[in-house]
């Protein structure tokens, strides 16, 4: 379980394609303190160390992950949010998060306020999500507040820390990213339908 506080950012040093896996390594500042078989949410797809080398740890992903993500855009070179796991008894600074990525979005607008900015993300309606006004988000494994909900839409506000931390700050229109829909309202949601 995570909680969308981006603990570090990583950047991606090698992929690897292992039958319909992927084998990826990672270089981080966080890596002398990962051991193996630890899960670590790498922009929000939660994933399992599976070899650790210096400032180097490999992860796997299997196929399922590759589809449901935007991992098959990645390449080397990318800078990745980092978080891991949280402690039994830690604070929950962000919201519920499993690090089990629902599906993709793209960034249609960016909008700089003074001193922070405006994303709006879109969606496919085919899975049935669905975001409510101050209910909460996870885009690329950041824990967000939703300000305008839309049908098949949202924006949120970055504070300047979270877009200096965090991959936003490398955002463009039509960056395609991971999105964890509030587990709370996953539940609510899907009980629902079924009245």
């Amino acid at each position: 379980m995570f909680t969308g506080i981006i603990e570090t950012l990583g950047i991606v040093h090698l992929i690897k394609k292992n039958q319909d896996n992927l084998d990826i390594t990672i270089q981080s500042s966080v890596t002398q303190e990962l051991k193996i078989d630890q899960s670590v949410a790498h922009n929000g797809v939660c994933l399992t160390v599976v070899a650790i080398k210096n400032d180097l740890y490999t992860v796997t992903a299997i196929r399922e992950t590759i589809e449901k993500t935007n991992m098959s855009d990645w390449k080397t070179g990318d800078i990745v949010n980092l978080e891991r796991a949280m402690k039994l008894g830690d604070r929950l600074d962000g919201h519920i998060v499993q690090g089990h990525v629902d599906q993709t979005g793209l960034c249609t607008d960016i909008q700089q306020a003074s001193g922070s900015w405006y994303y709006t993300f879109e969606y496919s309606p085919d899975l049935g999500n669905i975001t409510i006004e101050k209910g909460s988000i996870t885009v690329n494994g950041v824990s967000l507040t939703v300000v305008d909900s839309k049908e098949h839409s949202f924006s949120v506000a970055i504070i300047p820390y979270t877009h200096e931390h965090t991959n936003f700050k490398n955002f463009q229109i039509g960056t395609k990213v991971n999105l964890e829909f509030d587990v709370i309202g996953k539940y609510v949601s899907r009980l629902y339908q079924k009245k």
